[in-house]
């Protein structure tokens, strides 16, 4: 018979074992343990009152389970060298079974593995929601980089009106143009509106063009008319799409 068990998740013994161990009549230690009632505090902590079945007469009769300490507090008026032998197997058992205790039942474990499992998956989620994201990220730079210089007037005017808004429109729309022409004169080392003023000036030199039509002329038309600003140009709106993480599906090529 087991010195310890398990009850309620808790390492206990039995006064019936305790009697039969120690060749105590069950009834002394019932009158032992009745007696640690007057002078212990927490004596509901360390023994529980219950009744079991005698296997002859099938009456019901008295009996207590008991924890560690419980155990040790009884025991403590044993003497002998048999008694001092089982106390220490006692003690051996209670810490086995507590040892025991420690450890995740199946159930935990079913539960740890379903909470890791939940949680691995989780993660898996998380990293793939991540690469999704950064492949679309990658994609949507490499349509900005790989924009077409052919229609590019279209699509420049398509990607700076996408930042005016994500910046919250309204005088952002001038704003962004304004800005965008600015880096262009620094990085181009010219002056857009000395050329503009130059283009209207020659336009109406040669009268092929309608002073209504010329007066309409703008910077960005001065700026088509130089392949390298062209260039420096969309250059300089693609980087502005790519931090402003503008994106620009349906641009094309």
């Amino acid at each position: 018979m087991n010195l310890v068990i398990i009850q309620n998740r808790q390492a206990v013994t039995t006064s019936l074992q305790v009697a039969q161990d120690f060749e105590k009549g069950h009834n002394h230690v019932l009158r032992d343990i009745d007696a640690l009632r007057e002078g212990v505090q927490n004596w509901t902590d360390l023994f529980k009152e219950d009744v079991y079945e005698h296997p002859q007469n099938k009456q019901q009769y008295r009996m207590f389970y008991m924890n560690r300490d419980g155990f040790t507090l009884l025991a403590m008026g044993f003497n002998g060298n048999k008694a001092l032998d089982f106390k220490l197997k006692y003690i051996q058992a209670f810490n086995e079974m507590e040892r025991q205790l420690r450890q995740p039942t199946t159930a935990e474990l079913i539960a740890m593995m379903a909470q890791q499992g939940v949680e691995q998956e989780r993660r898996i989620n998380a990293v793939e929601q991540r690469t999704n994201h950064l492949e679309a990220q990658q994609e949507n730079i490499t349509q900005i980089v790989s924009l077409n210089p052919n229609e590019w007037k279209d699509k420049t005017n398509v990607i700076l009106n996408k930042i005016a808004l994500a910046r919250g429109g309204g005088e952002q729309y001038r704003l962004v143009r304004n800005e965008s022409y600015e880096l262009l004169e620094k990085r181009g080392h010219c002056r857009l509106n000395i050329r503009l003023e130059n283009r209207k000036k020659e336009a109406l030199s040669k009268g092929i063009i309608s002073k209504a039509k010329i007066e309409k002329f703008k910077k960005i038309d001065v700026i088509a008319d130089d392949p390298k600003l062209v260039e420096i140009y969309l250059a300089i709106v693609k980087e502005m799409a790519i931090t402003h993480k503008i994106k620009v599906e349906g641009l094309g090529a």
